[in-house]
């Protein structure tokens, strides 16, 4: 453990004006408040503060946010107070120490929903500061180094799982590399012991029989570049058996089949130099096609350049190479860290990563916590969320994704029974965005069942997986139950009862596999009347099969997969024509409603069976509605009814519906023929100088 002079003379080495009387009140303050407490390893509890500070200190980190490693704990597991750090050491560090805070106890609580609250916590807290972030990474940084101490199998795997699913990706997303690698490998010693072992057993075999190779390669390639008058630093290493196991996972290689197991770093003095070096080694060794990525000129969202490429080298065996600038390599190694502006009148790092002096620049300058929050958040968030179960529970989601995707992120099941949805205490449409932090308890029902319109908004392949199986299911249930309808209409009119055998010997004839194959080729029309009366009953199709009695239908429209004699009708919601895409929606005792697939009626997820149906052969003639928006001059509805009047549409229905200053609305109900000759209709209209715009409603 660092002494309160070893973490002082730490910390003035880098800052000399640091406040040295601020670092030593800290350093037995925290001392008193832990007094006895120990941790699952014997040491003395206040010996992990003081380990985080050392680890910021490595960060080169102002003296605010080493007395706030330092102070971290206390609120928590002392008796200190919030009030108690403002009136020692004054309102940003008291800011800061409350940001890193863990939440108080709370009974009944598990341990995921309090590492979930604790993370809520520690997100809103970056709309403060976002040294906040770099506190709490070198927390669990140490927590990780010290895990092995804590007996329980099972938390030490939950604590494993969260590093790696939460803090080592924050860490990447700032560019702080080492420390990401570092998390990753402690995490993965964790959760996959005999991976782990297996993979470091062959890295020391790999030392054992190659000797010194890694430096002796980099040796190799320091002397070649100054042979070519290029001065350089070459640091080698094995690449980290978490990355090892990854490459492994992803290509579907064993370990022997791996030849790129050793990366190397070069460099130099400035980013002409950089290139320089990319030639001289592509000159002497072949590149590796695909493996050449320029970070230099395209710079990572966290501010990371190198180059990076892949070479053979002299020993057949592929090696990895990483070429950057002194200032680059800062910043791959410190990342965020490497940019940190001191207080005003203190030396501050080379500001050449847009990211980072923007978010350096909001520091020093935001006027509201607001206006931080939203900057950090597009900077380390842009593409995930974090939501939470009520029972705290973290969920990991993509960017736009709602209700639904979270059902089915939490339980399949879940989300095929999902009803509603309640964020942070308010019921909301399930199509609503979900949002950093928020809190979402689903609403579910056996009753319930996924809804294709879903698939409109949801933003996960497994809730679109989920929809789009049940979909299937369903509508492979309901052409069944058509075809077994149509089925007892067709043996009605039999001439004869069947005997029990009848349907056996027709499903032999007819080489269909089973009955349910036989009910969808009825419905589906690939088995026809005619064919099935005579598989049935031989001979009993030998005149015209009576036409069935139609129901309700008034239109001569024929749809694919409703059976002459079901009752329907056109929707008047969306009035479809053919041409749309349509499906039906079936309810008891009810006519089948047609309505267009994007219909607002089917989004609202209304209480019926659907049908998946197409207009047929042959179908002609439909009912559109349009608004359409007219300039207020003499002669427009003429030209607009001229226009319908060339086209061959004739006008139902007509309503003034608003009326603005120079322009009027119309509703308008008109026939056509097809989706094709509306679209004819609509560019006719909107070519024409009085109107203003067109819309199908």
């Amino acid at each position: 453990m660092l002494r309160q002079y070893e973490l002082v003379e730490k910390v003035r080495t880098y800052d000399p004006d640091a406040d040295e009387g601020l670092i030593n009140r800290a350093y037995v303050f925290s001392m008193k408040a832990h007094g006895t407490q120990v941790r699952a390893s014997g040491d003395p509890y206040f010996s992990h503060p003081i380990e985080v500070a050392g680890i910021l200190t490595d960060l080169k980190l102002d003296d605010q946010t080493i007395v706030t490693a330092i102070l971290h704990d206390t609120i928590e597991d002392t008796l200190a107070t919030t009030e108690d750090i403002e009136r020692l050491f004054g309102k940003d560090v008291a800011r800061l120490v409350d940001g890193v805070t863990k939440l108080s106890k709370i009974e009944a609580q598990s341990e995921n929903e309090r590492a979930a609250e604790n993370l809520r916590k520690f997100l809103l807290a970056l709309s403060d500061d976002i040294r906040v972030l770099l506190v709490k990474l070198a927390d669990r940084l140490h927590n990780m180094r010290t895990l092995h101490h804590i007996p329980s199998e099972e938390k030490r795997r939950r604590i494993a799982r969260e590093t790696m699913d939460i803090y080592a990706p924050l860490a990447e997303r700032i560019g702080m590399y080492e420390m990401m690698t570092e998390m990753q490998t402690l995490a993965f010693r964790e959760l996959e012991p005999d991976a782990y072992a297996s993979i470091m057993r062959r890295l020391n075999q790999l030392t054992d029989s190659g000797g010194d190779l890694v430096n002796r390669i980099g040796l190799g390639l320091q002397l070649y570049l100054a042979d070519n008058g290029l001065e350089a630093e070459v640091l080698g290493r094995q690449k980290h058996p978490f990355s090892i196991w990854k490459k492994m996972a992803e290509r579907h290689i064993s370990f022997e089949q791996l030849s790129d197991v050793m990366a190397f770093r070069i460099i130099v003095a400035d980013v002409g130099e950089c290139y320089r070096a990319l030639g001289l080694i592509h000159r002497r060794w072949p590149m590796v096609p695909g493996r050449f990525k320029d970070y230099i000129s395209t710079p990572k969202r966290n501010g990371y350049q190198s180059l990076h490429t892949s070479v053979i080298h002299d020993s057949k065996m592929r090696i990895e190479i990483q070429i950057r600038d002194r200032s680059m390599h800062g910043i791959a190694e410190r990342g965020l860290a490497a940019h940190w502006a001191y207080k005003e009148g203190k030396p501050k790092g080379d500001m050449n990563i847009p990211w980072v002096d923007d978010l350096v620049e909001i520091l020093d300058h935001a006027e509201s916590p607001e206006e931080l929050l939203e900057h950090t958040r597009m900077a380390m968030y842009q593409d995930r969320i974090f939501a939470f179960t009520p029972k705290g529970e973290l969920i990991q989601l993509p960017k736009g994704a709602t209700p639904v995707d979270f059902a089915y992120a939490v339980h399949t099941d879940l989300g095929d029974r999902t009803v509603g949805a309640k964020v942070n205490g308010r019921v909301v449409p399930l199509r609503t965005m979900l949002e950093n932090g928020d809190q979402v308890e689903i609403l579910a029902s056996e009753a319930q069942h996924p809804q294709p319109s879903w698939l409109r908004f949801v933003a996960t392949g497994k809730a679109r997986a989920g929809v789009r199986r049940f979909v299937r299911h369903k509508e492979r249930d309901e052409t069944i139950q058509l075809g077994r309808k149509i089925y007892d209409e067709i043996i009605a009119r039999l001439p004869a009862e069947l005997d029990k055998d009848a349907l056996k010997r027709a499903l032999k004839k007819l080489k269909i596999e089973n009955e349910d194959e036989l009910m969808i080729g009825i419905a589906r029309k690939r088995v026809s009347d005619e064919a099935l009366m005579e598989a049935l009953m031989p001979g009993s199709a030998g005149g015209d099969v009576a036409s069935p009695r139609p129901l309700g239908q008034r239109q001569a429209i024929s749809i694919k997969g409703l059976t002459p004699g079901v009752a329907y009708h056109l929707a008047q919601c969306c009035h479809p024509i053919p041409g749309d895409r349509i499906v039906g929606l079936r309810r008891e005792d009810e006519e089948i409603e047609v309505h267009v697939i994007g219909c607002d009626t089917l989004a609202s997820g209304v209480d019926a069976d659907w049908l998946d149906l197409a207009w047929g052969e042959g179908s002609d003639g439909g009912a559109a509605r349009l608004a359409v928006i007219l300039r207020d001059i003499p002669g427009a509805l003429g030209t607009m009814s001229g226009i319908l009047g060339t086209k061959h549409a004739n006008i139902i229905n007509l309503q003034l519906v608003h009326r603005d200053g120079s322009f009027q609305t119309f509703h308008l109900d008109i026939e056509v023929h097809d989706l094709a000759h509306l679209h004819a209709i609509i560019a006719a209209l909107r070519d024409a100088d009085p109107v203003s715009s067109v819309e199908r409603i």
